[in-house]
């Protein structure tokens, strides 16, 4: 089954200097490490950081249409900073690779199996 390991932390707290910062690359050296490991396992399906939440825009949709906003919608202490998309067993494998993340203090990974659904051209 498929699991989505989905990551938030607190942008300015464990990322003061922003992308270029050393903690920045230290995190980033660290999911390199941990994707490679998932990959020679051949569990890794896919996921990707994220640019931090000030570059986000956000459509909003409501009774009245859609309208386009600048940033992120809601206002919370953690962002969302990447995913993984992993193949495993059941849901205690999952928690386990979600446990090797590297991630700052003070984060939280979300662990979300994903809908099997018929990808496009598949019968």
């Amino acid at each position: 089954m498929q699991y989505a390991l989905i990551i938030y932390e607190n942008e300015a707290e464990s990322y003061p200097d922003g992308e270029q910062g050393e903690a920045w690359r230290a995190v980033l050296a660290a999911h390199e490490a941990f994707a490679g490991d998932l990959h020679e396992r051949g569990l890794l399906r896919g996921g990707s950081g994220l640019r931090h939440s000030d570059t986000a825009t956000t459509v909003r949709v409501t009774g009245a249409g859609r309208t386009v906003h600048d940033g992120p919608f809601a206002e919370t202490r953690e962002q969302l900073g990447g995913f993984y998309l992993i193949e495993a067993a059941d849901l205690d494998e999952a928690i386990a690779w979600a446990k090797k993340l590297p991630v700052a203090a003070n984060a939280s990974i979300e662990i979300r199996p994903c809908l099997d659904m018929p990808q496009p051209g598949q019968d």
